[in-house]
């Protein structure tokens, strides 16, 4: 009866130390959040972003959920299309987790009659788990090339 009782402790505790120290598949978030942005689904980007998330773009620093749902995510989600990335470098923890590399997207027109363009460039979106476990978009950092105009 002890044996089986040490067993069953023994396990409890390599059971629960497993489920802390488990890792996450960032490529999954990352294509969770790619997914969304060509699907234009605003409201799934913004439930992807922790409430203290920092969006860097070049010069461009947004902090809290809020502004940058305001500033980044519904300001810019109706002008590119077609975002793919290559990634580079990425590692993940039981806490946080990271994708780098590079970033291309076709930018929409501004208006009739204008040229479609072609954005690339270097990007990084840093994950980490929130009080509830949840995995949260918490920095994104675009730097981009400028935009190329494109025959049609």
């Amino acid at each position: 009866m002890k044996t089986f009782i040490y067993s069953l402790i023994f396990t409890f505790l390599f059971t629960a130390c497993a489920k802390s120290g488990e890792t996450v598949n960032v490529q999954a978030l990352n294509q969770q959040f790619i997914g969304a942005w060509n699907n234009k689904d605003a409201d799934k980007i913004i439930s992807l972003l922790a409430e203290d998330v920092h969006f860097l773009q070049g010069e461009v620093h947004f902090n809290g959920k809020s502004e940058v749902a305001d500033k980044w995510v519904r300001a810019t989600i109706g002008t590119i299309a077609d975002l793919k990335t290559n990634v580079v470098s990425s590692a993940t923890d039981s806490e946080i987790a990271y994708e780098a590399g590079t970033f291309s997207v076709d930018v929409l027109p501004e208006g009739p009659n204008q040229p479609h363009g072609y954005g690339e460039g270097n990007f990084m979106l840093l994950w980490k788990k929130d009080k509830e476990g949840n995995w949260k978009l918490s920095y994104a950092q675009l730097e981009d090339l400028p935009v190329e105009a494109r025959n049609q």
